[in-house]
């Protein structure tokens, strides 16, 4: 019988590469979920008789990144500030527990710190560009997802740190939606905001699955998110509660005539979603057995947004 490997977290002399380093500092296998909402985005634009300009597209998806990228990095900054991934000993590798990489030696405080910023500014200098030729109203998307991101886990807000960490989550990928519609687009409409919310909610079970190993280290640290306030058996039914609001969201779209009926085969995300779920409330008291869990989680993320494109782009077609 073979036995599961663990992945090899990083290290200094691994990672001789100064570009390797840097790259995987931001997390890279996690950012895909980033490009999935501006797939989405896309199509509702295009789904509404916008002009596809792969420029704008290409910009967007890049910036979209880099601000994912830059407050991954913050966060491993804050967490390393206030203790958590230090204290981290039940991670799931890659999953949770941060990179590491302060941990490990692979990049200093100060070091990940001004790579932060320095993705921060690369953002904002991109943007403003993009704004330039998309209008006004993307300054506003723009700004509302770095206050967030940085809202999140920097003092002295800490919102994950008060329990309103979903939240945050939650609007900031739907504002990715929205702002690649947008970038497109160049107004605002309904369509983005109700298409994009099923795939926001789905990406909030992936921080709130993700909590269950961190819970120990996180409460340790002051982070009293709901899975560190709440008891961990009673914590996995809020799985289920997003499942459930994803779900009623995307019927709402159906019922309000702004997705097509067609829409309802995004639900197929929800098969893996729901396997999750069934894992996390027979491991929640044992989080090292939540990988594969995990991994289901991700593919419902990324599953549901690039379905429900799909799904607006063949419709738009037949139009």
């Amino acid at each position: 019988m073979k036995t599961a490997r663990t992945p090899i977290e990083p290290s200094r002399e691994r990672l001789a590469n100064p570009f390797a380093r840097y790259l995987l500092a931001t997390r890279p296998a996690f950012l895909t979920i980033t490009l999935a909402g501006c797939l989405l985005g896309f199509a509702t634009a295009v789904d509404g008789g916008a002009a596809f300009d792969w420029v704008r597209a290409l910009v967007t998806m890049v910036l979209a990144l880099l601000a994912h990228a830059g407050i991954n990095v913050l966060n491993d900054y804050c967490d390393h500030r206030n203790g958590t991934d230090a204290r981290n000993t039940q991670r799931i590798y890659p999953f949770t527990g941060g990179s590491r990489f302060i941990q490990n030696g692979v990049l200093t405080p100060r070091e990940v710190l001004a790579f932060a910023a320095v993705l921060f500014i690369a953002t904002i200098a991109g943007g403003l560009w993009l704004l330039s030729v998309a209008g006004a109203g993307l300054f506003w998307i723009g700004l509302a997802g770095l206050v967030i991101g940085w809202a999140y886990s920097a003092p002295p807000l800490q919102l994950n740190s008060r329990g309103v960490g979903e939240v945050c989550v939650a609007a900031g990928f739907l504002l990715v939606v929205v702002g690649a519609d947008y970038a497109q687009r160049g107004a605002f409409t309904s369509l983005p905001w109700l298409a994009g919310v099923p795939y926001a909610l789905l990406v909030v079970n992936i921080l709130y699955i993700n909590q269950f190993p961190d819970r120990e280290a996180d409460r340790a640290s002051g982070k009293l998110h709901w899975v560190a306030r709440l008891q961990p058996d009673t914590a996995a039914w809020g799985y289920g509660l997003i499942l459930l609001m994803a779900a009623l969201a995307l019927a709402e779209g159906i019922l309000l005539d702004l997705l097509p009926l067609a829409a309802l085969g995004a639900l197929v995300a929800w098969i893996p979603a729901l396997q999750a779920w069934r894992q996390l409330r027979l491991f929640a008291a044992t989080p090292e057995r939540l990988a594969p869990a995990i991994k289901q989680t991700l593919l419902a993320a990324h599953a549901l947004p690039l379905l429900l494109a799909a799904v607006l782009l063949v419709s738009g077609a037949f139009q």
